[in-house]
């Protein structure tokens, strides 16, 4: 092994070990804790340890599918896990003492549990937990009693439900306030701004001096907000009753009002890079930013008031910085009628007053909503739609036949739960569930996710089998097993979505404690445990790099002909709306887009975690990804630009009915990847001869609108030439970014796409 090679070996094990994966959990933890102390201590008291260490299993199984979201949410899974937990519980039990049928009837339970995230792993660790047990009558009681333990744990994870019904709702609902202001603070900080490029050129490690000299990324940015706004629409779907309620509650007129916002500061961005290549006077620049970080702060004031159910201060409903900003616009544009200034300058910032109006004006009604308080009716939650079989008898036909990753990775683990049950049965290991259990939770669905679990699983288990060790090896009585238990459960519970060490630390002595509370274990036991983990370890290694590969590269033209497909729809769309047959861009139409683009940044992704990554492939994927991005930016800001009055725009629509053409025709070639050459892939020509023709286009349209004021028209009179200059010369550039990004997402898409070799 060489020095570079030995450095990445530590340096994946230093990361897995320290990467922070998300917040603790306290109040989880706590619960979970009392589930499954309160069980073993009551039993130990009672005399009957056996019947506590049952319960408290049962109640273990439930407190693991760590529920999130809403409540009702949280109930729908719970209720799940409770059912699965009971009835597994009882098919273990059946089987306790028969080895080979375990092996027959334990892997198909845990491959069903990677197939359908809503079971889980529960499944296949309550029957395989119950069937280890020692052999019993009482199997039906085996199963009521881990039912019980379920049940408790549900009981206590749902306490809060009337207190707390709504803060998931209003913590999304804040979280997403706070991403569209970060939005415009992106926006308001790039006003204006230097040439970035001498600052890229030099590499800065200090994060405090990065963020003073770096302008924010306004494309994260935007696409944290549109990811804030997706999720906090998932979140109040999960609110909603079954009532059949037309008119919409007042959160989800607070999503839409901070989704117009949003769409807005897309536009406002626009506008203002255009605005850059027509630099105004030095106050306008400074009332401009202004105004736009005063409406991200009112954003953050209704971001608190939402987060604390009112009780944070909502600000005024006016706003004196956009008052100013909008003296100061109409100051230029009377010079620009005067003909002291360029009348497309004095065009573009008149664009950039309305968005800035626009989005005061969408602020101001979400500040109504808060004000008036985010109520949401009770009633039950409403279920799933009907269960239809064949619709999931057809996405599984369809995996199986098109041997998709997800069936790839089910096939994976359902192979090593077979051979590692089938090893612990023909070997006679007493404690041989272990190695089931490290290979069933261990293997990821790639190369680099499994090597981190695998090292975590490994670190953690180690340390706590030791510990496990001399608390069992000491037996200090049944008493203080389940007083460490609670603390143990506590830890890791708490800290489980922190990092996996952590649970694998605290979890594996609580497990041992939990199967050996009734009967002491000794040292012997934990070794052979730890050995036996290890031995897992090694087993899903040898999975993940011997079982069939993740399949990602080969649904890779599927996935890029569905991005380019979409957008094409979206470029329609944007040239319906300049044609005045659609009032809007369909929400629909711009969600499928950014849908179709975040998988494949989730399979470019992936690849990254693969053994030996293509660094070439995956570098395409981010520049197809980010151009996609860019390219519905630009796509929102022309329509929102357009009028709702039929103005002349000239050859705008024809330019993107030529785009949409691009896309389309690059789709058609991803169904035929092995003819893809990536070096004769060329933008369409044609556009370049209608660019021209729309600054022709605007030219003239300036002329005639300078000669129209000459003749006498008012100055504030809205007339079709008027309109069709302020629309044209606010699309101008956008429409000339449009070209070059989806030229950029049509060549990277098909260059991703063409067979590798």
């Amino acid at each position: 092994m060489t020095a570079e090679e030995r450095r990445d070996v530590l340096r994946r094990v230093r990361d897995a070990f320290a990467q922070a994966q998300g917040p603790s959990t306290p109040m989880y933890g706590v619960a979970a804790a009392i589930a499954v102390a309160v069980p073993l201590l009551a039993g130990a008291l009672t005399g009957h340890p056996g019947q506590g260490s049952v319960i408290a299993l049962g109640a273990y199984l439930v407190a693991l599918r760590a529920p999130e979201g809403p409540y009702g949410a949280q109930a729908r899974s719970l209720t799940v896990g409770v059912l699965v937990v009971a009835v597994g519980a009882g098919v273990g039990g059946l089987l306790s003492g028969h080895l080979w049928p375990t092996v027959i009837v334990v892997p198909p339970l845990i491959a069903l549990g990677v197939a359908v995230p809503r079971i889980g792993a529960t499944a296949g660790l309550a029957v395989l937990l119950s069937a280890v047990r020692p052999p019993s009558a009482d199997v039906l009681d085996i199963g009521l009693l881990e039912l019980f333990g379920g049940l408790f744990t549900a009981g206590l994870l749902l306490a809060p439900w009337p207190a707390r019904r709504l803060r998931p709702l209003r913590a999304s609902l804040s979280e997403c306030a706070d991403a569209v202001a970060e939005a415009l603070d992106a926006v308001a900080e790039d006003v204006g701004a230097h040439d970035p490029e001498p600052l890229d050129a030099v590499e800065l490690t200090d994060p405090d001096l990065l963020a003073v000299t770096r302008v924010p990324d306004w494309e994260a940015k935007r696409r944290a907000a549109s990811e804030s706004l997706t999720a906090a629409r998932a979140v109040y779907r999960l609110y909603r009753t079954g009532r059949g309620r037309s008119d919409p509650t007042r959160p989800e007129r607070l999503i839409d009002a901070l989704g117009r916002v949003l769409h807005e500061t897309v536009t406002l961005q626009a506008v203002l890079e255009a605005a850059k290549n027509y630099p105004p006077d030095r106050e306008w620049r400074l009332e401009t930013q202004t105004a736009i970080s005063a409406l991200a702060a009112r954003l953050r004031l209704l971001s608190g008031a939402v987060a604390t159910a009112g009780e944070a201060p909502l600000g005024r409903e006016e706003s004196a910085a956009v008052r100013r900003m909008g003296r100061a616009a109409e100051h230029i544009r009377r010079a620009g009628l005067a003909g002291d200034e360029d009348l497309i300058a004095v065009a573009l910032i008149g664009q950039v007053r309305r968005s800035i109006d626009r989005i005061a004006g969408e602020v101001a009604s979400a500040r109504r909503i808060v004000a008036g308080g985010l109520r949401i009716g009770l009633g039950p939650p409403r279920m799933p739609g009907t269960l239809d079989p064949m619709p999931v008898w057809d996405r599984v036909r369809r995996a199986v036949g098109t041997r998709s990753p997800a069936f790839r990775q089910v096939s994976r683990v359902y192979v090593t739960a077979v051979v590692s049950m089938a090893m612990t049965a023909a070997l006679g290991l007493s404690h041989g569930h272990w190695l089931t259990i490290t290979a069933m939770l261990s293997l990821r669905a790639t190369y680099g996710e499994t090597v981190d679990r695998l090292l975590q699983r490994v670190g953690g288990t180690a340390a706590g089998g030791a510990i496990a060790a001399v608390i069992l090896t000491l037996a200090p009585g049944q008493i203080t097993v389940g007083v460490i238990g609670f603390v143990f459960a506590l830890a890791g519970f708490a800290m489980r979505s922190v990092n996996y060490v952590y649970w694998a630390l605290f979890g594996t002595p609580l497990a041992m404690m939990l199967l050996d509370f009734s009967t002491p274990a000794d040292w012997r036991t934990a070794g052979e445990r730890i050995g036996l983990t290890i031995a897992g370890t090694l087993l899903s290694y040898l999975a993940v790099r011997l079982l069939w590969p993740a399949g990602h590269v080969e649904r890779l033209p599927v996935q890029l002909g569905r991005l380019l497909g979409t957008h094409a729809d979206l470029v329609r769309a944007t040239a319906d709306v300049l044609a005045g047959e659609k009032a809007r861009l369909p929400h629909d139409t711009i969600v499928t887009a950014e849908r179709a683009a975040e998988a494949v940044a989730e399979t470019r992704i992936r690849l990254g975690h693969e053994r030996l990554p293509d660094t070439g492939l995956i570098a395409e994927l981010g520049t197809a990804v980010d151009a996609a991005h860019r390219t519905r930016d630009h796509l929102i800001a022309v329509a929102r630009l357009s009028r709702a009055e039929a103005v002349d725009t000239g050859p705008i629509p024809e330019i993107l009915d030529r785009l949409a053409d691009q896309f389309e025709e690059a789709a058609g070639r991803t169904e035929e990847p092995a003819d893809i050459d990536p070096k004769r892939i060329t933008p369409v020509e044609e556009l370049d001869e209608q660019l021209a023709d729309l600054d022709s286009h605007l030219s003239t349209l300036t002329r005639r609108r300078r000669a129209e004021i000459k003749a006498g028209v008012g100055r504030d009179e809205v007339t079709p030439l008027r309109q069709a200059l302020l629309q044209v010369s606010g699309t101008r550039y956008t429409i000339r970014s449009l070209r070059r990004d989806a030229g950029t997402a049509v060549e990277s898409s098909l260059t991703a796409a063409a067979p590798r070799g």
